[in-house]
């Protein structure tokens, strides 16, 4: 009877947790669409800006921000997932190796203005890339990097250890094992952590400021060496810079809630196809 009571007591904690948990988010999207919903129309979403950013659209900055997402993620996966892989499956147990893990753990909880001042040293002045979309997505994949590690180890420590000895035994090699059996079981795990790195990616100001984002273009980026303007830095100029802060805060809250439906869109995205190997792995 006891254990039964604490059982109710706890699962009672965690859904009122949930609960205090959503309706701190529904307020949170209520009171951005409430302030930036009448701003927005087709015109807002497609047209440059104008007038000091106080008129027209705010298209050069949604360009700009999926772009430099995507080439954060597309930097950021393949070596998250390789570092992972030779951290759980070829790295012997040895105390260099848990430093490392502390190590990639401890970056994760790093200021994201850190790697800012990173990047500007190393992409923008030492390799000469300039403030660029280059370096501003290399900045913001090496922000998401421990993350993606992180998230990518869980997932394949998750693997039972029979899927790798039945290969093993099958007469499969490691790599084998890991590409055809570990890997794809794991997938889905190491997708969710991709899904979290895209938010935070897409809504670094930090990062883009010192490295890539620009404060009024009207010219969409035609190279990867070109500068951008973003929603994130677009936000913080027009809360922070400008003679007229009535129009400029509705704009503001208006890029805000685009903000959050692009990175709902994109992670939307990122989860069907996480279900998508889910379910076919499951079959």
């Amino acid at each position: 009877m006891k254990n039964k009571i604490i059982q109710n007591a706890a699962f009672s904690l965690i859904g009122l947790s949930m609960v205090v948990t959503l309706l701190f988010l529904a307020g949170i999207i209520y009171f951005i669409a409430s302030r930036g919903l009448p701003a927005i129309s087709w015109e807002f979403i497609t047209e440059i800006p104008r007038d000091a950013m106080t008129c027209g659209g705010i298209a050069p900055a949604i360009v700009g921000t999926i772009y430099l997402t995507l080439g954060a993620v597309l930097f950021a996966f393949p070596i998250g997932v390789a570092c992972a892989v030779y951290l759980q499956e070829y790295s012997p147990k040895s105390h260099f190796v848990n430093i490392i893990r502390i190590g990639v753990n401890n970056l994760a909880g790093v200021p994201s203005v850190v790697f800012g001042l990173f990047g500007l040293a190393v992409f923008v002045k030492f390799f000469g890339f300039g403030v660029s979309i280059l370096s501003g997505s290399l900045t913001l994949g090496i922000l998401i990097l421990p993350g993606i590690i992180s998230a990518s180890q869980e997932a394949l420590m998750a693997v039972p250890i029979s899927f790798r000895e039945a290969s093993l035994a099958m007469g499969a090699t490691q790599w084998q094992t890991i590409y055809k059996i570990t890997l794809p079981a794991a997938l889905p795990g190491i997708l969710t952590g991709i899904i979290i790195s895209i938010g935070r990616a897409a809504g670094e100001t930090a990062p883009i400021l010192f490295t890539a984002a620009t404060f009024y273009k009207r010219e969409y980026p035609n190279s990867i060496m070109s500068e951008v303007m973003a929603l994130p830095y677009h936000i913080y100029a027009l809360m922070t810079e400008g003679l007229q802060p009535e129009k400029q805060t509705a704009i503001a809250y208006a890029c805000a809630l685009i903000l959050i439906i692009l990175v709902g869109i994109i992670s939307s995205s990122a989860i069907i196809i996480r279900n998508k190997y889910r379910s076919g792995y499951v079959r």
